[in-house]
């Protein structure tokens, strides 16, 4: 997966409590286990005006000039605003995977359900818990200034804002050192892949019989 180090970026505030796994990406669209090709579909309920299929022809659909997504102001946004709760519902993977492909990088957010908030640093994502008051804050700045943008340096473990204050947070050490280095649960195992393969070669050579097929023949 993608490291992340330091992200400079829009900040786009999605104003809603609870958003929930089928707002982030609607259940009609997994049927792919690749994790590109679900951006064009991120929120796509409440992105567009017509109702969203798999396969089809997203450029031409019409969008939804209300959504905030779609407001000329925060076209590219890298970062992303939310409110409590961020993720809840199912486990679904195409939800961090949705933005990730549109091009978020970091989510700030009072809470975030348990297992969209692991799924998101699985995958490259950096969910922010920061106090409802700062996150309260942020939202009025953000729209009292066109082109608000934040710098996330996640090895300080600061935000800075556009007047030069920054934001502290907090962040499990692992799960941080996983993500400065681009590690996914399949590249973390791969730092011992010489280890595995070593054991392996001991266990073929102190038990052959596992690894021999026998043909038998039937008269």
């Amino acid at each position: 997966m993608n490291k992340f180090i330091k992200e400079k970026g829009l900040v786009l505030p999605l104003d809603r409590a609870n958003v929930d796994t089928d707002f982030i990406i609607p259940k009609q669209f997994l049927k792919s286990i690749k994790r590109t090709g679900f951006g064009v579909n991120l929120f796509d309920e409440h992105r567009y005006l017509d109702k969203g299929l798999p396969d089809a022809d997203n450029s031409n659909r019409p969008l939804n000039p209300d959504f905030v997504l779609n407001q000329p102001r925060y076209q590219g946004a890298r970062i992303l605003l939310a409110k409590d709760n961020f993720g809840c519902g199912s486990s679904r993977e195409h939800a961090p995977w949705a933005l990730d492909d549109y091009g978020f990088r970091a989510i700030l957010a009072p809470s975030f359900a348990d297992i969209f908030f692991n799924n998101c640093f699985k995958n490259g994502l950096l969910p922010i818990v920061l106090d409802k008051a700062i996150i309260s804050a942020l939202f009025d700045e953000v729209e009292a200034s066109e082109g608000y943008q934040l710098e996330v340096d996640l090895e300080q473990q600061l935000i800075t804002k556009p007047d030069g204050s920054s934001i502290p947070f907090v962040v499990d050490e692992f799960r941080k050192h996983c993500l400065l280095n681009g590690l996914d649960d399949i590249g973390l195992t791969l730092k011992d892949a010489e280890k595995i393969r070593s054991f392996e070669d001991n266990w073929r050579n102190s038990a052959p019989w596992y690894f021999t097929t026998t043909n038998a023949t039937t008269t």
